[in-house]
């Protein structure tokens, strides 16, 4: 579906577009991230990449998104709190003179879900991934704000497909907090011409089937994100895009 749509002009419109775009990446990790990092790399992008994970595999990918990427700048220290957000997307916003997207990235994964029976637990799990997203999309679309340019949001939340009515209770929550999280920022930065998305996991509609469209891999997520990112997208804010199963590079 968004592949298509950003198939359709990736050779003219949108890349002369965002070409030299100051595009923010969040939780880039060996398992996640990396087809949208090359993505924004292949159009020329000017990138400000975060990342704890300091592995081989990420190492080479940095390498590699260096020889297309139009500049690219490179934080490791830990987001661990809302101090360390604001201090992050205050050097990220300095650093090419502001913001034009930002995608942040976490997941969800199968063993995250281990062992999780409670309802409280099940809020806590949800929390402890969704309350970084809050603060870095405050504080980025702030940076956006004081430099007075319109942008675009996106968070990422990924999980695998529910094996089980455990599964699928966890992912029905984690899909409803991310959706009033969304509406919320999205409705709170309209003013400012800040657009705010998410893409979250698909929830079963009742009988057990699907509906619509969603996106079921990394590729679909990165074309995604690009059509926001351009001014083909600049009509959607607030929006959950559906995924299904996406799960980490190798779990």
């Amino acid at each position: 579906m968004y592949m298509g749509r950003v198939g359709s002009s990736s050779e003219s419109e949108i890349v002369r577009e965002l070409h030299g775009a100051r595009v923010v990446l969040t939780g880039l990790s060996a398992t996640s991230g990396v087809d949208v990092v090359r993505a924004f790399a292949d159009i020329k992008a000017r990138l400000v990449i975060h990342t704890t994970d300091l592995s081989p595999e990420v190492t080479a990918l940095i390498a590699l998104v260096s020889q297309t990427a139009s500049e690219i700048k490179l934080y490791t220290d830990p987001l661990a709190d809302a101090d360390a957000a604001v201090r992050f997307a205050q050097g990220a916003a300095k650093a090419y003179g502001g913001l034009d997207a930002v995608i942040n990235l976490a997941s969800i994964s199968a063993a995250d879900m281990t062992g999780i029976a409670s309802e409280d637990s099940v809020e806590s799990l949800v929390s402890s991934k969704l309350t970084p997203l809050a603060h870095l999309t405050g504080v980025t679309a702030n940076r956006m704000r004081v430099v007075l340019n319109e942008g675009m949001i996106l968070n990422v939340l990924t999980l695998p497909h529910a094996r089980n009515g455990r599964e699928m209770a966890i992912t029905s929550y984690a899909r409803a907090a991310l959706a009033a999280m969304t509406k919320s920022e999205a409705q709170t930065w309209a003013p400012q011409g800040i657009r705010v998305n998410a893409v979250g996991p698909r929830v079963m509609a009742t009988g057990g089937h699907s509906e619509g469209a969603c996106l079921t891999n990394e590729p679909d997520i990165a074309a995604l994100a690009i059509y926001l990112a351009s001014r083909r997208g600049r009509g959607l804010s607030g929006h959950v895009f559906d995924s299904d199963g996406i799960a980490l590079r190798g779990e």
